[in-house]
């Protein structure tokens, strides 16, 4: 049966990225779950209940397209399903990284409508396709819900129905899903959509009465 340990390189990789990303806060306690395509039918993904501070290479497991876990004495995350759909949706995603920011959750909690406007920061050219700070980004965000088949549904449909223009996602009061044709891609997704979301959080501070 193959191992985490065939696949050393990605592993290495994901590993090096998710403690980057624990250093910063944005996957505290437990939080949080990453992962990477290794083959068309094989996903590395990180175990339930670890320290993404302190990850290592044995945190780490492989599953199948569906989710289920190729050794049966290990346990993914609950939220394997919703990475799994991301890649059946698109075969050109090679990563997706879920993260726990105190930003993305509070602006996820304060954003009434589908989405997340945003528009004139540099720092939107840090996702791919976006060319110039004029470009106005929509990220959707889906409400939470422990059923994560149903949330995976409705993400599948809003993808499906063209609402999804931007790598990444928010669900409310959660976190951030973000991917990329590469861990090194979808890394720098994150850390683009986490700086966005620091500035329009405390423009929104800026912004109360005195």
């Amino acid at each position: 049966m193959l191992t985490p340990n065939d696949f050393q390189h990605p592993a290495s990789q994901l590993v090096d990225t998710v403690r980057f990303l624990g250093a910063q806060g944005w996957c505290p306690a437990t939080g949080g779950n990453f992962s990477t395509r290794v083959s068309e039918d094989l996903v590395l993904i990180t175990q339930s209940g670890c320290d993404k501070r302190h990850l290592i290479e044995a945190d780490l497991m492989l599953c199948q397209p569906d989710g289920q876990p190729l050794d049966a004495r290990l346990t993914p995350s609950a939220e394997t399903v919703l990475h799994s759909c991301l890649y059946q949706l698109d075969e050109r995603i090679q990563s997706v990284l879920h993260v726990h920011s105190v930003n993305n959750t509070l602006l996820s909690r304060h954003c009434s409508g589908p989405g997340l406007a945003v528009s004139g920061f540099e720092m939107q050219k840090a996702l791919s396709g976006i060319g110039t700070h004029e470009t106005p980004l929509h990220i959707p965000v889906f409400d939470n819900n422990q059923d994560m088949p149903a949330l995976a549904n409705l993400v599948s449909d809003a993808w499906q129905s063209g609402l999804i223009k931007v790598p990444g996602l928010l669900v409310r009061g959660h976190g951030l899903y973000a991917w990329g044709s590469s861990i090194k891609e979808a890394r720098r997704h994150v850390e683009g959509f986490e700086f966005l979301f620091d500035c329009l959080w405390q423009e929104r501070l800026m912004e109360r009465p005195s």
